[in-house]
């Protein structure tokens, strides 16, 4: 099975460095906190690096690029960095924080602890129900950052603070489970779902299901293991109910006008973005062309000052992004990607049902510990490049390294990023969980959700 496509000029000690060179990469991701480092300072150390001794040892493809007949010259860096990713993530995030300043996201929230009364186990299942939905429309971080902030605002008027651990790090299980809702709801997701040409609408057709029953474990889980009940008496209920009615949806909404434009420019957003694979002119300019397009038409509310939202942007990710494109195009004229490939052929050679399950759980176990995107981005590249994988957007593999490689964050507190903003927002209201703590307390929720995943791999065929 041929899983990666190179030269095969390249000596094994030579393969062997970079491999070394990736190994160190990731170890230093690993580690990133305790090295006082941002990800894209220590992936641009490795790409400088890689690229430095890619040219001095012959690996790069240095002539000038063919376009229309023409000969351009770019450095060799610009096309092994894959622009319609980085167009998405900085469209998104632009659209979704203006989006944002409408008062659209904290009135659902603050409309849903209403219409729960109060009542514990109904504030639960309403605020998981949210968690998934904002993981999948906004992002896991974001997403954690709202409800998370709702969560102690209305337990603490509540009395019932007491729950406040349960809440949140459910929630920020939640926020992994939702990722996996859409195409463009994880980084995971457009970088594998892009590399196996999966559409808006069939990725959420084929994620939804699973998405709906893990959401449902989850919650069910979580009430019982915290104790999480509905109320008694009569008496807690009414009390409850008069304790949330002081809670005004209408305080984030500066504009009506806006606050009803952000909310049909996100449905416009949304549809466009299902339709892009068949829509004219714009399957040919690709979600990168909509995702930056929403977001300067968003932009137009705010153009005299739209440097503030340029700045609210997260460049270190975008900086980590490209920087890492390089890392990994370098690997592949290394033959590293090749040397990987022939392991990924291994576990896809033991079969459907051990093959499928072996990439999932391996998928899950390297997500746990250290960056789950430069994982996904390089399964992604070998998988594109197998024959029978590559040309089928419908094999189950390709599912196998998406639910792998978002599952795999509710491990351990620094599997995602959402999972550690969690864990941050529980430190801050001065509630115990250790590391081991919160592998002690999650290991169940993430052992059924990736049984489950497991077997609807099967289902999928």
């Amino acid at each position: 099975m041929n899983l990666i496509l190179a030269s095969t000029d390249v000596s094994m000690p030579v393969t062997m460095l970079f491999t070394g060179l990736l190994v160190a990469m990731i170890a230093c991701l690993a580690l990133e906190e305790k090295l006082h480092a941002k990800k894209s300072v220590i992936v641009g150390v490795f790409a400088a690096l890689a690229l430095f001794l890619g040219d001095a040892l012959g690996l790069l493809p240095l002539a000038p690029i063919l376009i229309a007949g023409h000969e351009v010259h770019l450095p060799v860096y610009i096309p092994g960095v894959d622009w319609n990713v980085i167009a998405i993530i900085l469209g998104a995030s632009i659209f979704v924080d203006v989006t944002s300043r409408s008062g659209l996201f904290t009135w659902i929230a603050i409309k849903l602890t209403k219409r729960s009364g109060g009542d514990p186990l109904k504030l639960l299942i309403f605020y998981g129900i949210m968690t998934v939905v904002f993981s999948a429309v906004l992002n896991n971080v974001t997403a954690m950052i709202i409800v998370g902030s709702l969560s102690a605002v209305s337990l603490d008027k509540l009395g019932r603070k007491n729950m406040l651990l349960g809440f949140l790090l459910i929630e920020g299980l939640l926020t992994n489970i939702g990722g996996l809702l859409t195409l463009i709801s994880s980084v995971p997701n457009i970088l594998v779902g892009t590399a196996a040409g999966i559409s808006f609408v069939k990725f959420f057709l084929v994620a939804s299901p699973y998405v709906l029953v893990a959401m449902a474990a989850t919650i069910y889980l979580g009430a019982r293991i915290f104790e999480i009940r509905r109320l008694a008496t009569e008496q807690e209920r009414t009390e409850a109910r008069e304790k949330v009615t002081s809670f005004d949806e209408r305080d984030g909404i500066e504009s009506r006008g806006f606050f009803f434009f952000g909310a049909a420019m996100l449905l416009l957003f949304i549809g466009v973005i299902a339709g892009a694979s068949v829509l004219p002119v714009i399957r040919d300019l690709e979600m990168g062309y909509v995702a930056m397009a929403f977001a300067l038409i968003m932009l137009l509310r705010f153009k005299a000052v739209a440097d503030r939202f340029y700045q609210a942007v997260d460049w270190d990710l975008l900086a980590f992004f490209a920087f890492l494109f390089v890392v990994i195009n370098v690997m592949e004229h290394a033959q590293v990607l090749a040397l990987i490939g022939e392991g990924l052929a291994k576990i896809i050679g033991l079969g459907d049902v051990a093959g499928k399950t072996s990439l999932l759980i391996s998928s899950a176990v390297a997500s746990s510990v250290t960056d789950n995107i430069p994982l996904a981005a390089m399964l992604a590249k070998i998988l594109a490049a197998d024959p029978a994988i590559g040309a089928d957007p419908t094999s189950p593999f390709w599912w196998a390294v998406i639910f792998g490689a978002n599952l795999g964050g509710n491990l351990t507190p620094i599997g995602s990023a959402s999972t550690l903003v969690a864990v941050t927002i529980i430190h801050k209201h001065k509630l115990e969980l250790s590391f081991a703590g919160f592998v002690k307390v999650a290991l169940p929720f993430a052992l059924i959700q990736i049984l489950l995943a497991a077997c609807y791999l099967l289902l999928l065929g």
